[in-house]
């Protein structure tokens, strides 16, 4: 099989858990898929497939299933068409683009007509592919923004969904009113038959449920019965039984009352036409909480200007972002967002780049430096160059990253899908069942209360509240995580990450900044601390050692050639500046070359055990000053290792430095376990046995040698501003390089699988405790009998319930400040078990 690829599709049709696994397992059963999952959320699937997987196989077994892939259409203006041949090679670069069904250029207007699959392709890629055929393209003013057009699309389906509620329930209030005011009220049921006539009123209920069934409640069987037909049924399946079964009895009492036994001619056009108002109100619900659900994404993708101002030929012209391509010269004004990233050419500003790193502190950039999308410019004019454009940016990959773990689907929700895969049949049998049992055993007029019975277990068993149980939360989840500036590049590292006992950290660049300072200098007599660093700067000025480094930083500026000199591997180094014989190295060094060190030995083996490097600088054969180097520990470390505590969890270090200078570290900031002088496969063995003494870790790291202990552990965290490998490598990432995220990631990993199981306790207690009430297991016992009225207000409810409980994520606040104090443990505690 040739290499996996992931395709991303938006999947029309789904209502509810059956529709959601039919669509998956559709997507599954083509050839060379090795991995399928739909989002009943989001109304998404996420597939992974060998590359030569035609496209057309997967939509055509969506639209076998009755679930069709979402289609999208664009039009392109497209410049330098001047015969047929142009024509075929714009559609072959259009064709090209993954994701795009059909191109059509027209050579007489120059336009391109392109239907694409949704989610896959973008409008702004299609003019991309184009102009870089050679031809120049960009979107027709009808082509708005994608962002927008989804949003549209979703307001419409809202207020479509309004509407159809507000006529629903026009018509069937007077229907509500005639049949159920008579049974509540009998002054009314006289009323009704002294001057409207028990038939008249019958057939007034009978015209206004018909305009019910047939204009909002349409949808229901043009849904239902084809898939009740493939033997796939829905919950639109079971809406459609039900109201069916209520209006066919109905108008068999109304029309041919002689046909039913005696004292059963009962109607029930009021059960048909209320459960159609109560579902589609709970659909209408539904609608505008999913909407919400996928709040940060919108928030995120809100970050991105639509136009930038492009300099070309010494003028600056507006033009829209899609447009923009790598190399373009861009000029932002004071206040305006970067557009897409890229270098700075000229001038000097400060950026706020707290959408990316979370600091609230404002970034200097000067010619050189990198900006990033979506970041905002300070007071000053800069002009960059942009070196990634379109879906290549760095805010697109997080939104992209976002977008994929929100589709994912987490090993608890297996049970979920193995349940439901056989739920919607169980359901109509038992609805039978109890129509039969009813029927057989009821008390008199049978018949109507069987019908009463099995159309209210039809209803009340939708499985929507199952379906959306767990997607609904993680979407929430993930979304509020990355508003935290933690990114989930892998959604069932949301499930991993809440069963962690023991967090594993590197040191250098994760625990620490990664950039070795001189921390401190301590001179011999008869020498001063210009003279030392002046000298010691200059003699380690041709070192790329970091402690090199480290001293050259410190010294300045200005420094002095230095002559002969001669790197002693393990010791240190000596040279010749300005007629001086200069040596810097380790004890060692000064004890072959027999300088004495004095009161400075003493020292340096105070700074050892702190867990500084200590080294020696002599000067014509004299010990001159005691330097010691070491790597800062970051700001946010100490807190974060505090709330890990709190928390009930273990810390570990893997480090490859010396077990004395590891050991000084983990005393000083509280760490319970160390493996140190580790190289990279060594990590991945110290993995596995904190792994065995603790139980499931998730190792923190942002270096290429940390790259195989992230794959190794349970969930992989990588420091986002680390390496690429250490990035592809991990779960979780942290856009910021600040240990509190990992913290945060931690407190939403468990916020989000308790609001899981509060969902997924209540879908199933629901039905479990709910279908024998609807069936009338409590009526010969003297309990009610539910309506069919009532069992489609406590389905709708039971939806609404779910959504609004994942809703609450979104409050969800940090456990840890960005200064670092955190919140007091226990009201860490109390705030994430209230979610």
């Amino acid at each position: 099989m040739s290499d996996l690829t992931r395709i991303s599709l938006h999947i029309t049709g789904l209502s509810c858990a059956g529709c959601a696994g039919r669509a998956e397992r559709a997507l599954a059963g083509v050839e060379g898929v090795s991995s399928a999952s739909v989002n009943l959320a989001n109304a998404t699937g996420q597939v992974e497939a060998a590359g030569d997987v035609p496209l057309s196989d997967l939509t055509g077994a969506l639209a076998a299933a009755g679930y069709p892939a979402a289609e999208s259409q664009a039009v392109l203006t497209v410049g330098g068409l001047s015969c047929a041949s142009c024509v075929g090679r714009v559609e072959q670069a259009l064709l090209a683009v993954p994701g795009v069904l059909e191109a059509s250029v027209n050579l007489a207007n120059e336009t391109a007509q392109v239907r694409y699959l949704t989610g896959m392709a973008r409008a702004a890629d299609l003019a991309r592919a184009v102009s870089a055929a050679g031809y120049p393209a960009r979107l027709s003013v009808a082509a708005a923004d994608e962002a927008e057009q989804a949003g549209r699309r979703k307001a419409n389906e809202i207020n479509a969904l309004r509407w159809q509620v507000l006529l629903a329930a026009l018509l069937t209030l007077p229907v509500f009113l005639i049949e159920m005011g008579g049974h509540m009220v009998p002054a009314l049921h006289h009323w009704v038959a002294a001057n409207i006539g028990l038939q008249n009123s019958y057939l007034l209920q009978f015209t206004l449920t018909s305009a019910v069934l047939a204009g909002p409640g349409r949808q229901f069987y043009a849904k239902g019965f084809p898939a009740l037909l493939r033997g796939a049924p829905d919950m639109n399946a079971l809406v459609a039984l039900g109201t069916a079964a209520a209006f066919g009895f109905s108008v068999l009492s109304t029309f041919a009352p002689s046909l039913l036994p005696a004292g059963t001619a009962n109607v029930y056009y009021e059960a048909a036409a209320v459960i159609v108002v109560l579902i589609l109100t709970g659909r209408f619900l539904e609608a505008r909480a999913k909407g919400r659900t996928g709040a940060a994404i919108r928030k995120l993708a809100g970050l991105q200007p639509k136009t930038a101002l492009v300099v070309s030929g010494g003028a600056a012209v507006e033009t829209p972002v899609e447009e923009i391509g790598a190399g373009d010269l861009i000029r932002s004004r004071p206040g305006e967002r970067i557009a897409v990233d890229g270098e700075v050419i000229s001038g000097s500003s400060y950026i706020d780049e707290s959408m990316i790193s979370g600091e609230p502190v404002p970034v200097a950039k000067s010619r050189g430096d990198e900006v990033t999308a979506g970041t905002v410019n300070g007071n000053s004019v800069l002009e960059y160059r942009a070196t990634r454009v379109g879906r290549d940016t760095v805010l697109a990959q997080i939104i992209h990253m976002v977008e994929q773990a929100q589709g994912a689907k987490l090993p608890v929700q297996g049970l979920v899908d193995r349940i439901t895969l056989w739920f919607v049949p169980a359901v109509i049998a038992v609805a039978a069942l109890t129509v039969l049992a009813w029927s057989v055993f009821g008390p008199a007029p049978a018949l109507p209360l069987a019908l009463v019975a099995g159309v209210s277990v039809l209803i009340i068993a939708c499985p929507c509240a199952m379906g959306l149980a767990t997607p609904t939360s993680i979407m929430v989840g993930i979304g509020r995580a990355a508003q935290m500036g933690v990114l989930f590049r892998k959604g069932d590292a949301l499930q991993r990450l809440q069963e962690v006992r023991v967090v594993a950290l590197d040191k250098t660049g994760t625990l620490t900044e990664g950039r070795p300072a001189l921390t401190e200098l301590i001179c011999a007599e008869g020498f001063t601390r210009d003279e030392v660093l002046r000298l010691a700067g200059a003699a380690e000025a041709s070192s790329e050692h970091p402690i090199a480094q480290a001293i050259v930083a410190a010294a300045g500026k200005g420094l002095p050639g230095a002559d002969s000199v001669e790197a002693i591997p393990g010791y240190g180094l000596r040279a010749e500046v300005e007629g001086h014989a200069v040596l810097a190295g380790a004890a060692r060094l000064m004890a072959r070359e027999g300088v004495a060190l004095g009161a400075l030995g003493g020292e340096g083996q105070r700074l050892a055990e702190r867990g500084e490097t200590p080294l020696y600088v002599a000067i014509d054969g004299q010990a001159g000053a005691l330097l010691a180097v070491a790597d800062p520990i970051k700001p946010g470390t100490p807190a974060a290792i505090k709330a890990f505590h709190a928390q009930g969890l273990k810390v570990a270090m893997i480090t490859g430095d010396a077990e004395a200078t590891a050991q000084a570290i983990a005393a000083r900031l509280g760490i319970d376990a160390v493996k140190a002088e580790c190289l990279p496969a060594d990590k991945v063995s110290a993995v596995k046995e904190l792994q065995q003494d603790f139980g499931a870790l998730a190792f923190t790291g942002d270096g290429i040698n940390d790259a195989p202990a992230l794959a190794a552990a349970d969930a992989g965290i990588a420091i986002g501003t680390g390496t690429d490998v250490a990035i592809e490598a991990a779960d979780v990432v942290l856009v910021s390089g600040d240990l509190r995220g990992v913290v945060n990631a931690l407190t939403v990993s468990r916020a989000t699988m308790r609001n899981i199981r509060q969902n997924l306790g209540w879908a199933f207690g629901y039905n479990v405790l709910l279908v024998p009430v609807a069936a009338g297991a409590l009526y010969p016992f003297g309990g009610p009998l539910l309506t069919p009225a009532l069992a489609a207000g406590a389905m709708a409810l039971s939806s609404v319930f779910v959504l609004s409980n994942a809703l609450r994520l979104r409050r969800l606040n940090p456990a840890i400040d960005e200064e670092g104090a955190g919140q007091a443990p226990g009201a860490a505690r109390k705030q994430e078990a209230s979610v």
